[in-house]
């Protein structure tokens, strides 16, 4: 049985739900404009927001999307990802922890790469024999800057340093070179004719660092070189990635001390004391896989008594083409060839 108190607190729920009913009504009425208000906001937004895109990019077209605004946003923040990606991408390669073979992203063209790096090794005590080069064929000045230019042919003496650091020999050499600005100085090396295979190496070390050329060549300072003809030997050789170009030779291996040409190291030739195929020392070229190689692997890379020798040695167990060319025989001049003895 219900009391009195009971059926009044029904009797006012009841009377209290049209009102509740009206209420709830109301509140989605108000909820619906208010969507409504701000879908129309935020098309209003979004025809502001591409006007305003137009008007910065000078596009002129019909109004962008909210999303493709965002789209665009999201492009410029990718393009700034990639330009520090590329600042340590380049920082990395400068380090050597990325091949160079890898495309370059920027969109500079690539320098021309040389054709030609020339070292003439020379000695202290021989500018007369310099000076007669440079008449010959190496030129001077301006001359030897626009062979550079035009024929992509750098060409430098190459030297080291006194054993007595700083002295006559060395200021007679810095001055020269103040004046034709045409040395490539080994500073860390000890110029003495016994050194000159470890100078040899070290050239071709440090002119692959230097200089980023097709080829590499090795001349004395007694020879003289035909440029154009081998130039154009050199060009029909771009095909090939490691290629060994000289007048290949084979010849005896002397044991006796007392002998000019004397090995210290000949038991390693065999029964036969023979060399292996090797290119004349006069003047040989190498590809720049090869100097590159020789760059690399310089502290590991063994060096006998001669250096063309020593050279040769060093490609004998890899995948190089030897190209045996007899215009590189400079003892016997002919039609065509590229060198001669002087």
């Amino acid at each position: 049985m219900q009391s009195k108190g009971s059926n009044n607190r029904l009797s006012g729920m009841v009377v209290r739900s049209p009102i509740a009913t009206l209420m709830l009504s109301m509140l989605a009425t108000m909820t619906s404009l208010y969507v409504a208000g701000r879908l129309w906001q935020d098309a209003q937004n979004r025809v502001y927001l591409g006007k305003e895109l137009d008007r910065i990019t000078g596009q002129g077209q019909s109004a962008i999307s909210v999303d493709d605004t965002l789209k665009i946003i999201a492009c410029r923040e990718q393009q700034k990802i990639l330009s520090a990606l590329e600042m340590e991408l380049v920082a990395a390669r400068q380090e050597g922890f990325v091949s160079n073979h890898l495309p370059e992203i920027n969109k500079t063209p690539p320098k021309k790469r040389p054709l030609l790096i020339i070292g003439i090794l020379t000695r202290f005590g021989r500018k007369s024999e310099r000076d007669a080069i440079r008449k010959a064929w190496m030129t001077t000045g301006t001359a030897l800057k626009k062979m550079e230019d035009q024929k992509g042919i750098i060409i430098r003496f190459v030297i080291g340093r006194s054993a007595n650091r700083g002295d006559n020999l060395d200021r007679e050499i810095d001055s020269e070179n103040k004046l034709t600005k045409d040395f490539f100085i080994l500073e860390n090396h000890l110029e003495a004719p016994e050194e000159l295979p470890k100078k040899t190496k070290m050239f071709f070390a440090h002119a692959a660092e230097s200089w980023d050329a097709e080829f590499y060549a090795k001349v004395n300072d007694d020879v003289y070189v035909n440029i154009d003809a081998l130039g154009n030997t050199l060009a029909a050789n771009l095909d090939k990635p490691r290629v060994y170009i000289g007048c290949m030779k084979s010849g005896e291996v002397f044991s006796e001390q007392n002998q000019k040409w004397y090995e210290p190291e000949w038991w390693k030739f065999g029964d036969g004391k023979t060399y292996f195929r090797h290119a004349a020392g006069e003047l040989f070229v190498i590809s720049r896989a090869l100097a590159k190689f020789i760059s690399i692997n310089r502290d590991n890379l063994r060096t006998y008594a001669h250096d063309d020798v020593s050279v040769g040695s060093w490609f004998i167990g890899l995948d190089v083409k030897h190209v045996d060319d007899r215009k590189f025989c400079c003892s016997s001049w002919s039609s065509g060839a590229v060198c001669s003895g002087v």
